[in-house]
């Protein structure tokens, strides 16, 4: 775990960073909890209770999955903006 640097603006970004991460990880066990799901409805038998728990898991899964790569992106975008302003200042 890295320590909190001290620019508030820095520090926020790594508090997203990591719950970005955490929402990822969060995302794709969904997916991996509705193909365990999936599979053991299949030895067994696809009734409708199991089928909604597939189907939730698999809308939630990929909202949460979905909104945590956009951040990612974000932050490191965020990032890749920031070097380059630092380097365009150092070559003048």
């Amino acid at each position: 775990m890295t320590p909190e640097p001290d620019d508030p603006v820095l520090a926020q970004r790594e508090r997203i960073r990591r719950q970005a991460n955490t929402a990822q990880r969060a995302g794709y066990a969904m997916y991996a909890l509705a193909t365990l799901g999936f599979f053991i409805g299949l030895a067994t038998s696809l009734s409708g209770p199991i089928l909604t728990v597939i189907i939730v898991l698999m809308i939630v899964g990929s909202v949460v999955l979905a909104v945590a790569i956009q951040v990612g992106y974000a932050i490191r975008g965020a990032e890749r903006h920031e070097e380059d302003s630092i380097a365009q200042r150092r070559r003048r």
